[in-house]
């Protein structure tokens, strides 16, 4: 098995971080979200979370707002799979715009989300 390879996508998101509260990475399955996502060392510090994880996706569908609460930058992996998360998350930026809040991703049918363009602030497409 081969290591981890840079992605050229890095640049691009950790300028959107750093300027918008929540930013979207969305493409194919198994285009190489997951794998970006957690061996990108510009992601590292950001606490992870994966809806594939059903006690986890179980937590954000009971209480989307506890779920995206908190001060430390929270990225959510396969967001998709929760849409009631999106207006949690709308919620929360509504009332602290800090850069870099949130990271999202999923896949290609995520961005076709009705809610995600009034609750995102940029996405970036990977893949």
């Amino acid at each position: 098995m081969t290591g981890y390879r840079a992605c050229d996508l890095a640049p691009q998101v950790e300028a959107a971080l750093a300027a918008l509260p929540v930013v979207a990475v969305t493409g194919l399955r198994q285009s190489g979200k997951t794998t970006f996502l957690r061996s990108q060392p510009e992601m590292a510090g950001r606490r992870y979370v994966t809806l594939d994880d059903f006690a986890t996706l179980d937590a954000a569908r009971r209480d989307p707002d506890g779920f995206v609460s908190g001060g430390e930058p929270l990225t959510i992996d396969e967001a998709q799979r929760c849409p009631e998360l999106l207006l949690a998350i709308k919620r929360a930026v509504d009332s602290d715009r800090r850069p870099g809040r949130f990271l999202l991703s999923g896949s290609a049918n995520f961005a076709l989300l009705r809610d995600l363009s009034e609750s995102l602030a940029s996405i970036v497409r990977a893949g």
